[in-house]
């Protein structure tokens, strides 16, 4: 988890509250992903390219915590996700005015049953107003936060991204102007949460492991039947990306870094016999060896190996030769959304007031005004 500290920082009334475009100052966009395992919030300003990440906050919550077993957000729970939620509002307290931010919720949120009166308490306690999205928006989210890596050469991506309580693959395509879009996606009801609590051995048993690849399989099969991703891949003609805390695991651990480090691990390509090796490995460590390891650790010592499960379904239903390791997603998604609009916005309203025929309609219309006036 990053450690967020609160600046020293004028008061409210000791500033004039104008607006970016007003002041000159940077704006500033916010997104929060609101998972079943992590509260994760980024703050960032946009760049000619893409944007620059300007604050982060992250903590383990575990909102979907016992979630199998009664479809109810538990009590604690609740407590623990709503404090990280007040750190988030403080931080973004701190960074104002925001520019433009969107919040969501995913598997959790959309499974509970007592979802409504949670986002109710959030925005009761925090001031902030959480939207619980569809496996089909948080699939193109993730997408969207994924395009930097994508291989320019490759026209078609196979990207997944393994959350606590779900499983998002999409099949997306980038046209010749340069627009990427999805062809389709599939969700895999399960994530690295909700397998961990189905099986609660510190120490998966072959037999789990090898059910979640099965239970993989079988759900990939009409995915793969209608867009025969597997001639694609063997041909070349499909990058995949994978997003999740799992992949960023097996990224760190194939590099055999001291601890975990972003810039080394986002972006990197992972062949699949280098793959192989590093699930491997990390089944050799035990669940006491996965906790002492300082890219594991104990809060994601029993995610690990649900997590592995996932992506050994993958390239074992697949011929999948290199995974492309993103650590981005569902956050980077929102920002690059936001920012797109917003200049899509910008050019639209800029364009209007400068088109020579829209300043014409408007002298008309100032005329017009006048004579009637008279």
């Amino acid at each position: 988890m990053q450690k967020w500290r609160k600046k020293n920082i004028a008061k409210p009334s000791d500033k004039i509250l104008k607006l970016p475009q007003e002041s000159g100052l940077t704006q500033n966009y916010a997104a929060i992903d609101l998972g079943t395992n992590s509260c994760r919030l980024v703050i960032a300003t946009p760049t000619p390219s893409s944007f620059r990440i300007v604050e982060t906050f992250s903590k383990i919550t575990r909102l979907g915590e016992g979630i199998i077993n009664n479809n109810e957000l538990s009590k604690a729970a609740i407590r623990r996700t709503i404090g990280a939620l007040k750190v988030c509002a403080g931080v973004l307290e701190e960074y104002a005015p925001i520019c433009k931010s969107r919040y969501v919720a995913t598997a959790a949120c959309r499974r509970a049953v007592n979802c409504n009166q949670f986002i109710e308490m959030v925005k009761r306690e925090t001031g902030l107003t959480i939207e619980t999205i569809s496996t089909k928006e948080e699939s193109r989210l993730a997408v969207v936060g994924c395009i930097p890596l994508l291989n320019r050469n490759i026209k078609r991506a196979l990207v997944f991204d393994i959350g606590g309580g779900s499983t998002e693959i999409s099949l997306a395509r980038t046209t010749n102007s340069g627009k990427t879009f999805i062809e389709g996606f599939v969700s895999l009801p399960y994530g690295v949460v909700t397998i961990s609590e189905a099986f609660p051995s510190g120490d998966m048993t072959d037999l789990a492991y090898n059910t979640i690849i099965e239970r993989t399989h079988k759900i990939l099969t009409d995915f793969e039947n209608k867009y025969h991703i597997s001639e694609a891949i063997a041909n070349q003609e499909i990058q995949v990306i994978g997003t999740s805390g799992t992949v960023t695991v097996l990224g760190a651990v194939h590099l055999n870094l001291p601890r975990y480090n972003r810039s080394a691990v986002d972006g990197i390509s992972i062949s699949k016999p280098d793959m192989e090796r590093t699930i491997a490995k990390i089944k050799r460590l035990g669940d006491e060896g996965r906790r002492r390891h300082p890219c594991i650790g104990m809060q994601k010592s029993d995610l690990t190996m649900a997590g592995c499960a996932i992506i050994e379904g993958l390239y074992s239903f697949w011929p999948i030769s290199e995974i492309t390791v993103a650590d981005r997603g569902i956050r980077e998604g929102i920002l690059l959304d936001l920012m797109h609009s917003q200049k899509k916005s910008f050019q639209k309203k800029k364009w209007r007031s400068r088109h020579p025929y829209n300043r014409g309609k408007i002298a008309q219309s100032q005329k017009g005004e006048k004579h009637a006036q008279r």
